[in-house]
């Protein structure tokens, strides 16, 4: 069972950090729901988690400010240590997007994005992962970052988001020969198009174009990125590491 299982959700405010919020507190795991600036949200993803039966608390910290990440991930480190307890997995979720052709890029576009989406995978892991890496019971672990087919195959409109999805793809799969030996996996979950307030602010020639790809003809639900989450925080999936798994409806 996993009910004594803590998962570090980051993003879990709303759409697709939500969707795996509450996927994994059906699956019986314990879910520490990290937002920045949206409380509000936040809590409600808490009432849901607790509306289906699992348990959860709130953290609060700036993924792109490494400083509050190790303050605040430390702090954390150190409660869950005084009741003999690690972290089983951390889901690094959070991520913006600033769309629009690369002649129209801002300095501040690009740079927003690469320092929330790809700066934020070593501002989150580094803090924890020595703490997962050393348990004495080498039980494991999981790591799951979330990417985006962008960072497989490139969208238009999406020239600094594709770099930090591919950026995150390539430093998961280095950080999975890390720790293969420590019982640690760590996969890449890139979904295509999913219906989320994020795909909502795509331009609409880079939607066009995507939606043309896609064989079924669809796009995806917040849920069905929380179910491949919660596969790969599972005993089953314990010997899938180093992947990319893709969730687009046959995009890539």
């Amino acid at each position: 069972m996993n009910e004594n299982k803590k998962v570090l959700i980051t993003g879990a405010s709303g759409g697709l950090g939500r969707a795996c919020a509450v996927e994994a507190a059906k699956a019986g795991y314990y879910v520490i729901c990290h937002y920045n600036g949206s409380q509000a949200k936040a809590e409600e993803t808490l009432a849901q988690v607790k509306a289906v039966g699992g348990q959860g608390e709130l953290i609060q910290f700036n993924i792109s400010d490494r400083a509050d990440c190790k303050a605040k991930l430390d702090a954390l480190t150190a409660k869950l240590a005084e009741n003999g307890e690690i972290l089983w997995g951390i889901i690094n979720n959070a991520g913006i997007t600033r769309d629009n052709t690369f002649a129209g890029l801002e300095d501040s576009d690009w740079d927003a994005v690469i320092h929330t989406n790809l700066d934020s995978f070593y501002n989150v892991l580094k803090p924890l992962i020595m703490t997962m890496a050393t348990r004495k019971n080498k039980r494991g672990g999981r790591i799951i970052t979330m990417a985006s087919v962008s960072g497989i195959i490139g969208n238009r409109g999406q020239t600094n988001y594709s770099a930090s999805k591919a950026g995150i793809i390539g430093a998961t799969k280095a950080l999975a020969v890390e720790l293969a030996r420590r019982n640690i996996t760590c996969n890449v979950i890139a979904p295509g198009v999913i219906e989320t307030e994020m795909t909502a602010n795509i331009i609409p020639e880079a939607m066009e174009t995507m939606m043309s790809t896609i064989p079924m003809a669809r796009m995806g639900k917040p849920e069905e990125i929380g179910a491949t989450a919660v596969f790969l925080l599972s005993e089953g999936a314990s010997y899938i590491t180093r992947q990319v798994i893709t969730v687009d409806g046959g995009m890539c």
